[in-house]
């Protein structure tokens, strides 16, 4: 399991949400599995994304259809204030915590 690891300053919640929700079909196509959203307690105005996929190679692919098609573009991701942070992160092996 691969996962896409997203975090970014928002403008407006609901707004991002509209515009989140509206890439169900995009995300689902480019092969996620399981995905979640989480904003911190103490700022609303930042967003964490983690999509998991079966593959480093989807999560790449997805990665770049969001840099070229969707946060290159205003109108495609409206909420979106400074340009996010992103990781691919593979899981390391169980270990003691």
């Amino acid at each position: 399991m691969t996962t896409l690891h997203i975090e970014h300053r928002i403008t407006d919640y609901d707004t991002w949400r509209v515009a989140f929700d509206r890439l169900a079909d995009a995300r689902r196509r480019a092969g996620v599995v399981a995905g979640r959203v989480a904003r911190p307690v103490d700022d609303p105005r930042y967003i964490v994304v983690t999509l998991d996929f079966d593959t480093a190679e989807h999560a790449t692919g997805f990665l770049r259809f969001l840099e070229t098609q969707v946060w290159a573009s205003p109108a495609a991701a409206p909420a979106l204030d400074g340009r996010p942070r992103t990781a691919i992160l593979e899981p390391e092996p169980a270990a003691v915590v």
